[in-house]
């Protein structure tokens, strides 16, 4: 595929070559995503390990702020998401004098979200306070905050820019700089933390600045490539720069702010699970993270195929190929439960090795064991409500789909886990093993009404 445009589906095709060619679109476009993906993830592991070297306090200081600051990232990170369908939907019509304008208002944003986070970032101690923490973990987790917030706003400038990039089938550029900012976040953290090169050691605190400096470089690395690049000579940043526009603005945020939404209202799900389970002890807490940390791990695959099919199916519509956006959003549900079952396979077979890999404690490691029994069980329908929900924001189809995660979530998923956790209501309690089994209730009524809503939705011209 030539990476400057997602090529046009060629209709005379025999449909089994059809949808074979465009899953090797989806491979294309969605393995440098995987990748970014990963490196992305390491970061938080990088930071979690040599954290966790320094001491327990920091640890503890790193892990409390990284769940502080990362719900926040992760609903403008949802917001600016909306960009990529926006400019790859001009990308597929041909419209290109619209992808600067749109990507300006997005920069706005960015812009916009990098204040308001580092605000709530800076002043996160009536939170710290509710938390009731020792004296010396609260203040390491502020000073790790404090650090964090000064590169926020190149952490955002990078997502806006990656609506840009990935929105004209160029996914391997926010890969390459994903890949940059997790090998510059290695070494500075181990001078930051340990206090190397004559520098104090800052212990959690260099986290912060750590990840702070590897995001501002690769955003100006990044930000003095597009400049350079021969491929984004005709989409030059400052040479096109575009003025604040409301109904550019307005149109984002319509689709944005419930993709945004939505991440928040399932990330935060997770979060809320752990606070209920921590009075079942340490062990029951371990085995949870344990079972949710590979999850996590898994899901990175079908994730990145479905950030791909948005990708693919918004250009799609933009090019006015509306049936072959629909061969690809519903042929793409056959490729998620071959993958689901293979996931499962693995889970089922292997959760003895994979709980022994992160863990010696055998008390430990049964709960893992036991989890990871309805991990597999619920893989089926966490990859195919991906699936749907991806191929719905190709279609900018994004309020219903936050509508119908918030009810199965939480409307269904939450509640039930808890009775079936901590009550004898429907059965006899069944500690952590209740709120597996609620997400798999979520998760198999997310599938369900999304897959209901992608068969029926009928969308409107692309814009």
């Amino acid at each position: 595929m030539d990476e400057s445009h997602q090529p046009l589906p060629e209709a005379r095709q025999p449909l089994v070559i059809r949808t074979l060619t465009e899953w090797r679109t989806l491979a294309i476009l969605g393995g440098p995503i995987l990748i970014a993906q990963v490196a992305q993830m390491a970061n938080g592991v990088i930071d979690t390990v040599m954290a966790g070297h320094a001491s327990a306090e920091d640890l503890a200081a790193v892990g409390i702020g990284s769940s502080l600051w990362m719900p926040l990232f992760l609903f403008f990170m949802g917001m600016l998401g909306a960009l990529q369908p926006i400019i790859s939907g001009y990308n597929g019509a041909r419209t290109l004098e619209k992808i600067m304008p749109a990507t300006w208002q997005g920069l706005y944003l960015a812009g916009a979200g990098s204040v308001i986070m580092i605000l709530l970032l800076t002043h996160v101690h009536p939170v710290l306070a509710l938390l009731n923490l020792e004296a010396n973990t609260a203040r390491i987790t502020q000073g790790y905050l404090d650090a964090f917030a000064w590169g926020v706003p190149a952490l955002l400038l990078m997502t806006a820019l990656r609506g840009l990039t990935d929105g004209l089938g160029h996914t391997r550029v926010i890969m390459v700089f994903s890949v940059m900012s997790t090998l510059i976040n290695l070494p500075l953290n181990y001078i930051f933390i340990y206090g190397k090169l004559g520098l104090p050691a800052l212990g959690g605190v260099g986290c912060g600045w750590a990840t702070s400096l590897s995001n501002g470089v690769a955003a100006i690395a990044l930000l003095v490539y597009l400049n350079r690049s021969r491929v984004y000579r005709k989409f030059h940043l400052l040479a096109d720069r575009a003025k604040p526009d409301l109904a550019g603005l307005a149109y984002i945020l319509k689709i944005g702010v419930p993709i945004g939404f939505t991440i928040f209202v399932e990330a935060s799900l997770f979060s809320v699970i752990a606070l209920f389970l921590a009075p079942l002890g340490p062990v029951v807490v371990a085995g949870h993270q344990i079972a949710l940390n590979v999850v996590s791990l898994l899901f990175m695959l079908p994730l990145s195929i479905g950030m791909a099919l948005t990708l693919r199916v918004s250009f799609l519509m933009g090019a006015g190929a509306a049936h072959t956006a629909a061969l690809i959003s519903r042929s793409s549900l056959i490729l998620a439960a071959g993958t689901a079952l293979v996931f499962a396979l693995l889970l089922w077979s292997f959760s003895g090795g994979i709980a022994a890999l992160y863990t010696s404690e055998e008390d430990v490691q049964a709960v893992t064991v036991r989890l990871l029994a309805f991990a597999a069980a619920f893989q089926i329908a966490d990859v195919i409500q991906v699936t749907c929900i991806s191929a719905l924001r190709g279609y900018k189809d994004t309020r219903i789909p936050m509508f119908i995660m918030l009810f199965s979530f939480w409307g269904l998923g939450l509640p039930m886990g808890y009775v079936l956790t901590f009550t004898d209501a429907l059965k006899p309690a069944m500690g952590a093993a209740g709120f597996w089994v609620g997400l798999t209730c979520g998760l198999t009524s997310a599938s369900i009404l999304l897959g209901w809503r992608l068969f029926r939705y009928a969308p409107a011209p692309d814009q």
